[in-house]
């Protein structure tokens, strides 16, 4: 009688505990619903890519509650790092595998040269390579060999050219060289892998998966929830493009004007939206959960939905700086189009854009980019015909460019009018600023 009463006691406090667990899954449940019939009523299906709309609001409201107390012993985004991991086994979503193409580092590392026996090396590697579990690197190194005769790795027109030049001279072995090219192209892996993380963080999907398969340059993503395949092909596949815009000048009277009616027009939205969210039947979870809906409410009706989270005095040419967790509301708000209405005609085409925060920070700058009606850089990336890295005049590290000949008329005439007018050039990736000089500095 003891054994039984022993295992009904464990038996009570293993389901106390299972309770406990799960009562996280159907908190973020709760919520997520909330968040999803919220971005239902706030996004018509008549607008336009409506589907990816919705998920970038949804994105946006659970990023305003995350931190809010529910039922005074954990907030959503606490929950969600306790939940269930459903994964796309149970909660459906997409999964790509991507291959990152060697051949074109490779190709790249090489300059573009025209050399016959770098290129037969590589139609060689391309074939190998079907019916090979070996990495194409490898596949590389070894149709080279194979066919080299005096040619050499580090001759001038394969590795030791302008842009490897710090490591790689023509004196070096093959297997001197092999090393080298197999970091560099580990590295060039590593550089894709990020880029894609930064895509996918942004995506607005919970618990997005990516991970590398050893050394292959294959990536394989998994985003459970998602359900735009286009875009997340989209978002996966895009080559990164550099870009070159002007920004406004400091203190631009036009913008201020607007970022002051912007916060007086989201004042209003947000009424409207408290009295619909109010008038919601709920449930008995619902009303279990009630205060997750009051708080949200409780945020959202904050005097200033804009500055409480942006604060316009920003150094350099930005227009402003937030803390990075605000930064997906900020700009949900600055994309709806109550808002963009309320740019002044000398302003009507502002691209606003984040810089590309470092790793240990906690803030970004907001910069708004002089665009056009067809949303176009003033310079485009491919006209930068090599790129490298070299240091300053102060030993401090930098970016040497080339542009071919229409690149460099259009640069000569960005810095001209940048100078005249006092504003600045951003330098733009994948849409983040990674810098924003003035012409003095450029």
């Amino acid at each position: 009688m003891q054994n039984k009463g022993l295992i009904k006691l464990f038996a009570f406090l293993f389901g106390l505990v299972s309770i406990y667990q799960l009562s996280y899954t159907f908190i973020t449940a709760k919520v997520e619903k909330d968040a999803t019939l919220f971005a239902t009523s706030a996004v018509s299906p008549s607008e336009e890519d409506y589907v990816a709309k919705r998920e970038a609001v949804e994105a946006t409201y659970l990023d305003s509650i995350g931190g809010n107390p529910i039922l005074g012993y954990t907030s959503y985004d606490d929950a969600k790092k306790k939940e269930l991991n459903k994964g796309l086994d149970l909660k459906g979503g997409i999964n790509v595998t991507l291959q990152i193409s060697v051949k074109d580092i490779l190709k790249g590392l090489a300059d573009n040269t025209k050399n016959p026996i770098f290129n037969k090396a590589l139609a060689d590697a391309d074939a190998a390579s079907k019916d090979s579990d070996e990495t194409y690197i490898e596949l590389f190194f070894e149709a080279f060999d194979n066919i080299k005769g005096d040619a050499k790795l580090a001759s001038p027109d394969i590795f030791a050219n302008k842009g490897l030049s710090d490591e790689v001279n023509f004196q070096m072995t093959d297997d001197e060289v092999k090393p080298i090219i197999r970091r560099k192209i580990d590295e060039s892996v590593v550089s894709a892998f990020e880029v894609l993380r930064e895509r996918i963080d942004g995506f607005g999907v919970t618990q997005p998966n990516i991970q590398r398969e050893g050394k292959s340059g294959r990536i394989l993503v998994e985003l459970p929830g998602a359900r735009d395949i286009a875009r997340a092909q989209d978002l996966l596949s895009s080559t990164a493009q550099l870009e070159f815009w002007e920004t406004y000048e400091p203190g631009n009277q036009s913008l201020i004007n607007f970022f002051i009616q912007a916060n007086e027009e989201l004042k209003a939205l947000v009424e409207d939206t408290e009295e619909e969210t109010i008038d919601k039947e709920e449930s008995e979870i619902d009303s279990l959960l009630s205060d997750v809906t009051q708080d949200s409410l409780d945020l959202a009706t904050e005097r200033n939905p804009l500055f409480e989270k942006l604060q316009l005095n920003a150094p350099g040419f930005a227009v402003g700086i937030a803390a990075i967790k605000d930064t997906a509301e900020i700009g949900s708000y600055l994309r709806m189009p109550e808002v963009r209405r309320l740019l002044p005609a000398d302003v009507q085409f502002t691209k606003f854009l984040w810089e590309r925060p470092t790793k240990d920070s906690e803030v970004a700058s907001l910069y708004a980019l002089k665009s056009n009606r067809d949303n176009t850089p003033r310079i485009s990336g491919d006209v930068v015909s090599d790129a490298r890295d070299q240091f300053d005049q102060f030993n401090r590290p930098a970016v040497g460019m080339d542009m071919n000949v229409k690149g460099a008329k259009l640069w000569e005439k960005l810095t001209s009018e940048a100078n005249l007018n006092n504003t600045g050039i951003a330098i733009v990736l994948d849409n983040k600023v990674y810098t924003a000089p003035g012409v003095s500095q450029v």
